[in-house]
């Protein structure tokens, strides 16, 4: 089985849907999905997921499900070390401060970290993994311990349309790693596509690997760079580009 996890187009975070740019990236996202053969498609309850996905939709003649758990991972809060004035988004540290956690880098500790443990965030991580993964036995793939069994793989694509935290979420449980190893060291740009593959090495056992991340080549193809978003400034001085 293939899954394609699609980061939604240049946000109008005001307003829940895409600027007039991530317009643009959703129909030529569109123009490259059209191309392939998914068996399912599913979507964020987000605005500017289902707005993305709805150009692709539209050239395919199909509909997503809506799922509560693709919305992006915002929900749970922490105190943020250099910030005691309010709370922000789970993956949102500055590296000089989560990197001093040894316990942020292991795949079971990180819940138990006391600025995570204090917002939820481990709880909120696990119902997400656990509707996912409920998702993916409706697909033939049930989870057991670290793999998933199978008594019939197959070779469906299916499609996510969500947000690049969530995205995050989703890989680091397939992969069986830290969320922080992927909050922190992956960028992914609005519509860009991942790729999941299951391989089933030993009959009716599987397990997934990513053999693409974040791939833009749909934009690179019109001839547009990707968008900036999700990424931070190169340099200190680059002053035209985001520095928190």
């Amino acid at each position: 089985m293939k899954l394609l996890i699609v980061r939604h187009g240049d946000p109008d975070y005001e307003h829940d849907t895409l600027t007039e740019r991530g317009w643009v990236e959703a129909e030529y996202l569109a123009e490259k999905m059209k191309n392939i053969e998914a068996k399912a498609y599913y979507v964020s309850p987000l605005g500017r997921a289902k707005d993305t996905a709805s150009l692709t939709l539209k050239a395919v003649g199909r509909e997503a499900e809506e799922c509560w758990w693709l919305e992006e991972f915002f929900r749970p809060q922490i105190h943020r070390p250099d910030n005691t004035n309010g709370t922000s988004i789970a993956w949102d540290w500055l590296p000089g401060d989560w990197t001093r956690y040894p316990d942020l880098f292991d795949r079971n500790a990180w819940k138990e970290n006391p600025i995570m443990k204090e917002g939820g965030v481990g709880e909120a991580y696990d119902k997400v993994c656990a509707a996912f993964d409920e998702l993916l036995a409706k697909h033939g793939y049930v989870r057991e311990g670290d793999i998933y069994k199978t008594e019939q793989g197959n070779n469906d694509t299916i499609v996510f349309f969500c947000h690049l935290g969530l995205e995050c979420v989703l890989l680091s449980h397939l992969i069986g790693t830290s969320p922080m190893i992927f909050w922190q060291g992956f960028a992914g740009a609005p519509t860009s596509v991942t790729t999941v593959v299951t391989e089933e090495r030993r009959k009716g056992t599987a397990s997934f690997r990513i053999t693409q991340f974040g791939s833009v080549e749909h934009l690179y193809v019109k001839g547009m760079e990707p968008s900036f978003a999700a990424r931070f400034r190169e340099t200190y001085e680059n002053d035209w580009e985001r520095l928190d």
